[in-house]
């Protein structure tokens, strides 16, 4: 009987020489890649994709099964709701004694690709990432060489990975019913890229919602894209609904970070919420209902999500699952004013 030897690990040295670089360049491109250029960068990258890299410190470290330790990704920790997202996720880790290392990718895929390969390397055994693009082909590699990997805050688009997502075309469908119940028949939305899933889903369930109300969504929705998901964002984007000539009568915003902006911004143009503007966030996080004028907002169970999806994550027979939450409106002053 004849035996196949296993495949050599492949080392930074190989990578460099299958790149034509050196190995500083390498080491630059795992850890510091604006030192890089683009082009030497994807050169380097399709190395490491190729003989299918990892550390010799982690690699030991992941055969040895001696590191208890999860990585999440999101999109901005300081956005509370992913604050809220991970202290979900925390507190399942420290039930099974794993600890949490955590970033943001700031929407950015190169930033996201550099944290998925650090923490590799550090020897993270499962991930929770929130993905910066719909394209999940390198999340299925990465559980292909052995790390666990759950989708947060998103639907997964393949059959191969686990998922806990919130069903936003839901959520935003409520949050049109009422303001049209209210008597709007205008709606500004301030809302972001559709490469977002959640910007994409939510201007969805608004036209959902507007036709089903038999209205129609090309008149009666003024959907404005922001720049940055945050008060920065709300502001800018409430500047140019004000600015318009038929003006809307409500507001809806795809984060309530957004919507602070936007009352700001209201508050600062002297137009009174919400005789002068309903506005409605998204997410419910936890200053919502402590603003000067509380804000109705679309709340999602920000702990349950992280929490499940910490448990798909700890699941001892690695099943495949996706599961969805049902949002739910919470209706405060900033839509139907006092009383």
């Amino acid at each position: 009987m004849t035996t196949t030897a296993p495949r050599r690990r492949a080392s930074i040295s190989d990578v460099a020489r299958q790149a034509k670089v050196s190995v500083g360049t390498v080491s630059n491109v795992l850890n510091r890649p604006d030192r890089v250029s683009p082009a030497t960068r994807e050169r380097v990258l399709a190395a490491i994709d190729d003989l299918v890299f990892v550390p010799n410190g982690s690699a030991r470290q992941l055969r040895a099964g001696t590191i208890t330790t999860a990585g999440a990704i999101v999109l901005d920790v300081s956005n509370p709701f992913f604050t809220d997202v991970a202290r979900g996720i925390e507190d399942r880790l420290e039930e099974a004694d794993y600890t949490l290392m955590l970033a943001s990718s700031d929407e950015n895929p190169e930033r996201e690709a550099r944290y998925l390969r650090l923490f590799e390397e550090h020897g993270v055994q499962g991930l929770m990432v929130v993905p910066s693009t719909p394209d999940v082909e390198h999340l299925e590699a990465l559980r292909a060489r052995g790390v666990r990997v759950v989708l947060l805050d998103r639907p997964s688009p393949v059959d191969t990975l686990s998922s806990v997502a919130v069903d936003d075309r839901a959520g935003a469908a409520a949050a049109a019913r009422h303001l049209v119940d209210l008597g709007h028949e205008r709606i500004a939305f301030l809302n972001g890229a559709h490469t977002i899933r959640q910007c994409a889903d939510r201007s969805a369930g608004l036209h959902d919602a507007l036709v089903e109300l038999g209205l129609d969504p090309g008149e009666a929705l003024v959907e404005i894209t922001i720049s940055t998901l945050n008060a920065d964002g709300g502001q800018s984007g409430t500047e140019q609904v004000l600015g318009l000539a038929d003006r809307p009568t409500a507001t809806m915003c795809v984060n309530d970070l957004t919507a602070l902006g936007a009352l700001r911004t209201l508050r600062a143009a002297g137009v009174p919420v919400p005789s002068g503007m309903a506005v409605v966030g998204y997410d419910d996080v936890t200053f919502a209902g402590e603003l000067a004028t509380p804000l109705t907002s679309v709340r999602q169970p920000t702990h349950q999500l992280g929490h499940r999806a910490a448990d798909l994550l700890l699941d001892p027979d690695d099943v495949v699952e996706q599961v969805t939450f049902q949002p739910e409106l919470v209706v405060r002053e900033s839509t139907t004013g006092v009383g």
